[in-house]
């Protein structure tokens, strides 16, 4: 549906994104994830027509963004982080204006506004100026002007930001909706929306790619590291600290519990070496209470992917 291939782009001296390869297919509701500055926003700028590359390309189907830009705009609905409305039209007015803009039959408008109207929840603001709304509702109304035409892609940008439980429940249940038979493409930092919405997740950081999968893979399978919780009796610190330290693996063992017996500690480890750890313990005659793995989670792919160095980005369009 939609293929990447070393996409790049320069604000000054500046990379925001560098040499991005990635094919998106036909009705996947895909993430980009990443923190502030990692080179979102520009991509779905680039994708959406807004801002050329400069180098690589984006192809939708057989048509280059850049060569095929207005056929290309026809396809995609677009919602930026901050919805573009108009605050003093009337709700009702102001779709009926999108819908004349995309060029959908007069006879037909009436009707495709009802149906974004059930599908997003707007039938108690219709009537109401756009400037009296929450920003919960305005972006409803962004998502009901990014598909008025019925696109083939939605390309939506943080559509969750600045929203409370409540309203992002509801953009969720949207977004999913327009998965089962669209392909959607939203970006955002927050890694609970990712879980819940994607089928895959592409993490950026510094503007490349750094990991690619579905919520679990990454989860699971995206790191080596694992953390493993001992609870035991009959040592001090110190020895079970120099202990466990001695395994080939062990990165770090923290004490949760300073010097109490019995005492509990979790045990950073390349892979799982719970039953080298069973061993040393058994080794120095100490009671064994407790001996867990916990699983890695995408918090921990993401902090462990994007937190090598802060990302100190200042271009003039990157805000994410």
């Amino acid at each position: 549906m939609i293929s990447i291939k070393n996409l790049t782009k320069y604000y000054d001296d500046f990379c925001a994104v560098d040499a991005l390869s990635v094919d998106i297919e036909r009705g996947q509701i895909l993430g980009l994830l990443g923190p502030n500055g990692a080179g979102k926003t520009t991509t779905m700028r680039i994708l959406t027509g807004y801002l050329r590359p400069s180098a690589g390309t984006i192809e939708v189907g057989d048509l280059d963004v850049v060569e095929d830009s207005l056929e290309v705009k026809r396809r995609i609905g677009y919602l930026p982080e901050s919805a573009p409305l108009y605050p003093d039209m009337i709700t009702y007015d102001y779709l009926l204006y999108v819908a004349s803009i995309r060029g959908i039959r007069r006879v037909d408008r009436p009707g495709r506004i009802d149906e974004l109207s059930e599908l997003c929840g707007l039938a108690e603001v219709m009537h109401k100026p756009i400037k009296e709304l929450s920003r919960g509702y305005k972006q409803r109304v962004g998502l009901a002007h990014a598909m008025m035409s019925d696109p083939e892609i939605l390309v939506l940008d943080e559509p969750t930001a600045g929203l409370d439980p409540n309203q992002i429940v509801h953009i969720r249940s949207i977004i999913r909706r327009m998965g089962e038979r669209k392909t959607v493409i939203f970006s955002t930092h927050i890694l609970s929306e990712a879980e819940a919405t994607c089928d895959r997740i592409v993490i950026i950081n510094r503007g490349r790619i750094v990991a690619d999968g579905s919520p679990e893979t990454l989860g699971a399978a995206g790191l080596q590291s694992q953390l493993i919780r001992v609870s035991l009796s009959g040592a001090s610190e110190s020895e079970v600290v120099s202990a466990l330290s001695g395994i080939d693996g062990v990165k770090r063992i923290t004490s949760e519990d300073g010097r109490g017996d019995p005492a509990s500690y979790v045990v950073a480890t390349d892979g799982d070496l719970r039953a080298a750890v069973y061993l040393e313990i058994k080794r120095h005659d100490w009671v064994l209470l407790e001996l867990t793995r916990e699983r890695q989670s995408l918090e921990d792919t993401f902090r462990a992917l994007t937190a090598e160095a802060p990302n100190d980005h200042h271009d003039g369009e990157e805000k994410e």
